[in-house]
């Protein structure tokens, strides 16, 4: 009926699945995509040789590992993106219940690998980091009940969504995970905001977000320690922080050279947190400038084409997964140049780390889905017609 009412875009009747799948993709966004991951086995190439040998391994021994995760991540993300945003839906939201109760049954099977946060589950050949995976169906399954809450009697979708926002946050806060549970807590925020929260609102959630840091600044130890060391003017020299600032300085803007970075033997985690670092030293700002143009094309475009559509549903999931993908980028940046403090986050697609990429792959395969061109109309066919 609303097809009849406000037009269509024609329909190709039996149009193969890839031959419409490629005309109606945001191509754009997925050549960055395929880019970003091509930098990311560059500089892996470097960062993980030093960390090979610590651990016995050979040279290329989690570069290998890392295109695995990669190939697996694409082909996740290109099966993804082929399916309606119905199928999406479902699948998403029967993927955030399991990790939900992955993430709720850490504390009891986890590990921290002695980094001090119960974040993962040993597998003995690999790990699974649950709130990687986590992300992308929490803002599906969020977006699902605010679009539901906007029907007449419809349920307070809103309501449910916040309170499981909260609870997820609480989980990964207590790890503790406070990077992530910024990040969720970022993600429907934006969504909410979407959707047509009063600014009252939002300005009392804020206040709650500074209260909150305020008693975990006193409470946790993990916490404090980060927020010092951000706070403080000098920077040591032999700490992570300390030697990517170096690493970014000696770079300057075109680099010391491909393999003559110095980071890379320094810094536990060159291949994850601080992959940028080892960029900035070997190749320069000119090759950070290309990974944050390739990062902000993604979400711009992602952006621009969910303005244009019409369904709820849609608009509220793609913006939140368009967001919190770009946050999450200009968060491991951000560290890594001393703009915020430490979060031990990775870099979407570039960074070393089989949860985080697939999960990536995963994530950007919903947001591709839900950007594609469907015949429904845009949103500014109605508004055209109701002036």
């Amino acid at each position: 009926m609303t097809e009849m009412v406000y037009g269509a875009v024609p329909v190709r009747d039996g149009e193969p699945i890839l031959p419409k799948w490629w005309r109606t993709i945001d191509k754009w966004s997925l050549s960055c995509v395929l880019i970003l991951f091509a930098i990311g086995l560059l500089l892996g190439l470097a960062a993980s040789v030093p960390l090979a040998e610590k651990n016995g391994f050979p040279p290329f021994h989690y570069v290998i590992r890392q295109a695995v995760f990669g190939v697996v991540a694409l082909i996740a993300m290109i099966l993804t993106s082929m399916m309606t945003p119905v199928l999406v839906r479902r699948l998403a939201v029967l993927g955030f219940l399991v990790a939900f109760v992955a993430l709720a049954l850490l504390p009891f099977f986890g590990t921290d690998f002695g980094k001090g946060a119960m974040r993962w589950y040993s597998l003995g050949f690999a790990s699974i980091q649950p709130s990687e995976f986590l992300k992308p169906g929490f803002v599906v399954a969020a977006a699902w009940m605010m679009a539901a809450s906007q029907d007449i009697n419809g349920p307070p979708g809103k309501v449910w969504s916040f309170a499981l926002c909260i609870s997820i946050v609480l989980m990964l806060a207590l790890q503790p995970d406070f990077g992530q549970a910024c990040l969720v807590l970022f993600g429907w925020g934006v969504m909410y905001f979407v959707a047509g929260a009063p600014m009252v609102l939002l300005v009392g959630m804020a206040g709650m977000v500074v209260f909150a840091g305020t008693i975990a600044y006193s409470n946790s130890e993990h916490f404090a320690r980060r927020i010092d060391g951000f706070l403080s003017p000098d920077v040591d020299p032999r700490t992570q922080l300390g030697y990517a600032t170096n690493a970014i300085q000696e770079g300057g803007l075109f680099g010391v050279g491909v393999g003559e970075g110095q980071v890379k033997w320094s810094l536990p985690d060159a291949h994850t947190d601080f992959i940028i670092a080892v960029a900035a030293e070997e190749y320069g700002l000119i090759l950070v400038l290309c990974i944050i143009v390739l990062y902000t094309g993604i979400v711009v475009r992602s952006l621009l084409r969910l303005v244009r559509e019409r369904d709820p549903f849609i608009r509220l999931a793609g913006t939140g997964l368009a967001c919190m993908f770009g946050v999450q980028a200009m968060i491991n940046m951000g560290v890594a140049v001393r703009l915020l403090p430490a979060k031990g986050m990775t870099l979407p697609f570039v960074s070393y780390g089989g949860s985080s990429v697939i999960a990536s792959g995963i994530a950007v395969g919903m947001l591709l889905a839900f950007t594609r061109t469907r015949p429904q109309g845009e949103i500014s066919d109605l508004l055209g017609r109701r002036r």
